[in-house]
């Protein structure tokens, strides 16, 4: 097995088509050199420590016919020369990394964390409860005919029961589509946080995690009036294609518009798109559809992101744009995604 091969090896590894023995001990002994980023080889140093290891490998095994390297043989290796190929490895990994620039992803853990989950309905003091775990959407309908969407990580509370003259909902944490069924003796009204939206006949999004600094209401069809639950009064009315930006520091509220409602409720259809999009948005955005939290180790701390992802792109697929357009790395460990330069 020469150098060659071993760089073969590492290419099939980086496309996915390496063994799980092979891709094992690679994961294995990258982790080591992750651990271990100051040390810097130089190239004649690195080439004699390849010489001197194959030298090993190659009187356990005999060369391969073709660039693969058969699992059967690799099973055989005593302790130690695992480990002598475990540093041609690390050492090979090292220098094809630097080389290509590609980001290091180890999914393995991701991908084992992050079974199927169902959101969660329970009756409680006379209120229906639903809650969406990340990763996770769900639609329900109310007694009255509304339907309501609800985003990853969302909890909503509202009476099991209506009362003839009101449907209160409210919106406790995350984002979510209402679609009020008409009914103009009843009003319908969801609360989230220091809003109340108030709608008859009307479809309209709202996106209030506790993390982000703003409370966003998006008319999608119909009216609606959103009102501060305050005692100042303060109100607005939408109307279709603009929507209200509170924000919960300078407690203003401002009104905008938009042009394709896709951009507001893309996450029903598994759409990930983003407009102009703060860091915080978009870590929101990647937990709510692939269940991981995302750290930004990098120096990028300002971000404006422009971008749609279909349904169906998986999370290295998203982080590889990404950290392309960005000019930085990423990996993928257990259920969490870190940002470095």
């Amino acid at each position: 097995m020469d150098t060659e091969q071993i760089k073969i090896l590492l290419e099939r590894y980086n496309q996915g088509t390496c063994s799980p023995e092979e891709a094992a001990i690679i994961e294995k002994w990258f982790e080591n050199i992750n651990r271990q980023q100051s040390i810097v080889m130089e190239e004649d140093a690195l080439n004699l420590q390849l010489d001197e290891v194959k030298l090993l490998i190659n009187d356990q095994i005999a060369p391969a016919p073709a660039v693969t390297v058969p699992v059967a043989r690799v099973r055989k290796l005593k302790p130690w020369y695992v480990a002598a190929a475990a540093v041609v490895l690390a050492a090979g990994v090292f220098v094809y990394r630097n080389i290509s620039s590609t980001t290091t992803t180890d999914t393995t853990s991701y991908i084992a964390n992050n079974q199927p989950k169902k959101a969660s309905r329970v009756i409680r003091d006379g209120f229906v409860e639903w809650n969406t775990p990340y990763g996770v959407t769900a639609s329900f309908k109310l007694e009255d005919g509304s339907t309501i969407c609800m985003n990853a990580g969302t909890r909503i509370r509202y009476p099991e029961h209506f009362s003839k003259n009101a449907r209160n909902i409210y919106l406790e944490e995350g984002e979510a589509v209402f679609e009020a069924a008409p009914n103009p003796s009843s009003t319908f009204t969801v609360y989230s946080g220091a809003l109340a939206t108030t709608a008859l006949g009307t479809a309209f999004n709202i996106r209030s995690y506790a993390h982000e600094d703003k409370i966003t209401v998006a008319l999608i069809s119909g009216k609606v009036k959103v009102a501060k639950t305050d005692n100042s009064k303060e109100s607005t009315i939408l109307m279709p294609s603009e929507q209200l930006n509170f924000n919960r520091v300078s407690l203003s509220m401002i009104k905008t518009s938009f042009s394709n409602p896709e951009v507001v409720i893309g996450w029903k259809k598994g759409i990930l798109v983003f407009k102009n999009a703060n860091f915080e948005e978009f870590a929101t955005a990647i937990r709510n559809r692939f269940a991981v939290t995302v750290v930004n180790q990098s120096d990028k701390t300002e971000w404006e992101y422009n971008g749609t992802f279909k349904q169906g792109e998986d999370l290295k697929e998203v982080m590889d744009v990404i950290s392309d357009l960005k000019s930085i790395k990423y990996t993928i460990k257990n259920d969490t995604v870190y940002l470095k330069n």
